[in-house]
């Protein structure tokens, strides 16, 4: 039994003063530290690689450039690299480029309701070098060199070093959030973060047309975000995401003037009933900045499942334009949202002009079908062509005389030399398949607006277009090939003149005129196994001695190649930096630049181009450098005859070995007779070359001259174009007999 006063005394025990908890002082408030600050404000702004990709695109964009290339290493957290043709960074800015709150966009807190830039915080380069490793290469208009300079936490390493640039700006990203553990680990997924990467350019390429973009893996051959300038929406549209997208978009524009207050502009295209997707694709632009709105995706979404069936889900592009003023562009960090004025009513009106082009569009709706091509026999009659043809027509048509009728056409198989050859099997099965593909990507590629804004490129690009031949730039623009007359000779037509054309010096000066046009700017070709310098070198220079002696011949042809070979060395910056010709620092070949797509040069010719690099090329002077070496580019690029003789000829017996006696016959005169074998194995590499050296040039050498080549006027005479027949003449001959 528990006596209640014993339970009294033990709670004034536990109450008393001396055991009582003292109460807690207030927390002091107290300033953190400027690196701290920086770092919380980098991890806003920089939240993902593409974040740190979409700024400096628009920097670059800001600055107006025509040209912007992305290169991007396991999803940009090893590597992002923006170059950009820009007008570039004033030396004495540098200091306080990267500085927070330093931009050239505004100067007062006004200018935020006229701003017309994509930038104004001065918070991106800045938050970058608190998480990564950023260094920026420059020049401007009119200095003889730029500077490279690396930032790290706001503030300059080291003084601005002179370097060789090309026009514009580079941005080196290395190392992204690497003194940032947790965030690092929740982008283990490089795939994902590259796939953002090209969504976001892809949507940049197409709003600003009047910009190519590229965007491709470090190491890769191809881009995965290939545009160029274009005059047409559409024509960007196709030319990142594809044709059958393309085909199935309608034009939507949506304008107000209301003079209460709600005044924009929009248009753009939306897909129609015939595109199927599986999810919405919305690429939206203000003001030429591309922001996202969940509440006009949601409105055109809620259309397209009423209007369509099964939900269809749509490719949507717009563009709207409102007064600077109705704008608000600062309530994000990485900006990719903005609060409009009068939002509701903008995006009830949008939504009424989509939901009335889609309804009326549905109404119409079609299907594809698969046609079947037939092709004309070339035995058909010409008489019943004459007299069918007008009845049908209804109308009498204008005569042609027979003297100038032109019989080839570029577009009819019969009406070139193959067509009356016996057929000839070759291995060649992915290549015709690839036909289409390769002429789609001829027609489709122009020449790059990024050429190197260097004086002396810009000087060899000036003399070759002086030097053009008009007549031959008319005749190469639309002649028609016909077939090859020999090794190094093909048939070509144009109007009624039938030329041999020397495929030799019309590749090798379309190489040369393609590597300077693409200074600096190349897609590269990696070698399957690095290729040693000095051996290569070394093998060249024996297959020029056509006389060996001794094993002292030998040592100075060693000795050459290892000059060589440490010469190339030197030069191996330059080389990677201006022609993608890799060489690492074990003097080792291991990438080449892609001067025309779809077409790889003879492998068999890397020794002669290695030497002529190291003894042709004047390294001293600039501009002698880069004419030499795209001169050796141009030479080691171009349609050679293979080393393999032609089996079609004379050169089937370079293929015959005597096989052992299976029968001996003797003759009247004693002799004996062996079988003749052929080396089947040889053949069939000779026979692949020599094809598939036809097929590259009819399907990629003649589509890239009628684009590229600007004929200089020697061809005129040195006999690459030479006249063998004329139509008009030929009747005058035939009329005597």
């Amino acid at each position: 039994m528990i006596d209640g006063s014993s339970l009294t005394v033990e709670m004034e025990e536990e109450n008393s003063p001396a055991t009582a908890i003292a109460p807690r002082e207030p927390p002091k408030i107290q300033r953190l530290e400027e690196s701290v600050v920086n770092r919380i404000a980098a991890g806003e702004v920089i939240q993902r690689p593409v974040s740190a990709v979409k700024e400096l695109v628009e920097n670059s964009l800001d600055a107006d450039s025509s040209s912007i290339s992305v290169v991007v290493k396991d999803g940009g957290l090893k590597l992002i690299q923006v170059s950009d043709d820009g007008h570039g960074i004033r030396r004495e800015d540098l200091p306080i480029l990267c500085e927070r709150h330093t931009t050239s966009k505004l100067t007062k807190y006004e200018d935020l309701f006229s701003l017309s830039s994509m930038g104004f915080r001065g918070e991106a380069l800045a938050s970058m070098t608190y998480v990564a490793h950023v260094t920026v290469t420059t020049i401007t208009k009119g200095q003889i060199h730029g500077y490279r300079v690396s930032y790290r936490d706001g503030v300059m390493e080291h003084e601005p070093k002179a370097c060789a640039a090309v026009k514009g700006t580079q941005i080196l990203v290395e190392n992204l959030f690497y003194n940032m553990t947790a965030r690092r680990k929740t982008l283990h997924n490089s795939a994902d973060d590259y796939g953002k990467i090209v969504d976001l350019l892809s949507r940049m390429a197409i709003h600003h047309n009047n910009v190519s973009f590229s965007c491709r893996k470090h190491g890769a051959v191809k881009a995965d975000v290939h545009s160029v300038v274009s005059p047409s929406r559409l024509d960007s549209i196709r030319s990142v995401y594809g044709v059958s997208v393309a085909k199935n978009l309608m034009k939507v524009e949506v304008s107000s003037c209301d003079p209460s207050g709600c005044t924009f502009d929009m248009e753009g295209f939306i897909s129609n009933s015939n595109y199927v997707a599986k999810k919405t694709i919305l690429v939206l632009f203000i003001n030429d900045r591309l922001v996202e709105c969940s509440a006009l995706k949601r409105a055109i979404e809620i259309v397209y499942a009423a209007t369509l069936p099964k939900a269809s889900k749509p490719f949507v592009y717009m563009s709207i334009n409102l007064p600077r003023e109705h704008v608000d562009i600062n309530i994000h960090p990485t900006k990719k949202e903005v609060s409009l004025l009068n939002q509701e009513i903008i995006i009830e009106m949008i939504q009424s002009e989509v939901e009335v082009k889609l309804r009326n569009a549905n109404d119409t709706r079609t299907f594809q079908e698969q046609k079947v091509e037939y092709i004309q026999s070339t035995l058909t009659s010409p008489r019943s062509d004459s007299t069918v043809s007008p009845k049908l027509s209804g109308q009498k048509t204008q005569k042609v005389p027979v003297n100038k009728m032109v019989r080839t056409d570029s577009s009819d198989p019969a009406g070139r030399l193959h067509a009356f050859l016996q057929p000839k099997p070759h291995n060649l099965p992915d290549k015709v398949s690839s036909l289409s593909v390769v002429r789609s990507s001829v027609r489709q590629r122009r020449n790059p607006k990024e050429t190197a804004d260097l004086s002396s490129v810009q000087e060899l690009i000036a003399g070759v277009d002086s030097c053009c031949h008009s007549g031959l730039l008319e005749t190469v623009r639309n002649c028609t090939y016909v077939g090859m007359a020999d090794d190094v000779f093909a048939l070509v037509q144009y109007n009624t003149h039938l030329y041999l054309a020397n495929v030799v010096n019309l590749s090798k000066e379309l190489m040369y005129q393609q590597t300077l046009r693409r200074f600096a700017h190349f897609n590269a070709r990696q070698l399957s196994d690095p290729a040693p310098l000095s051996e290569l070198i070394l093998l060249a220079l024996k297959e020029e001695d056509l006389d060996p002696e001794t094993d002292k011949n030998d040592d100075l042809k060693e000795r050459i190649a290892e000059m060589n070979t440490e010469l190339l060395k030197e030069k191996a910056e330059m080389l990677e930096e201006y022609f993608s010709v890799y060489i690492d620092s074990n003097g080792n070949l291991s990438r080449l630049p892609v001067i025309l797509d779809q077409y790889t040069p003879d492998m068999d010719r890397v020794p002669e181009f290695l030497l002529c690099l190291g003894n042709d090329v004047e390294w001293e002077d600039e501009k002698s450098c880069f004419q030499g070496v795209s001169a050796a580019i141009g030479n080691f690029y171009a349609m050679h005859p293979p080393l393999l003789p032609n089996p079609s000829g004379d050169g089937i017996q370079f293929y015959t070995k005597r096989g052992e006696r299976s029968q001996e016959k003797s003759d009247l005169d004693g002799n004996v007779e062996m079988e003749d074998n052929l080396d089947k194995d040889l053949l069939s590499d000779a026979e692949n070359a020599w094809a598939q050296r036809e097929w590259s040039i009819q399907h990629v050498l003649f589509p890239s001259m009628r684009l590229f080549l600007k004929p200089p006027a020697s061809m005129a005479s040195n006999g690459t174009f030479v006249k063998v027949a004329s139509l008009e003449k030929l009747y005058k001959i035939f009329e005597r007999c």
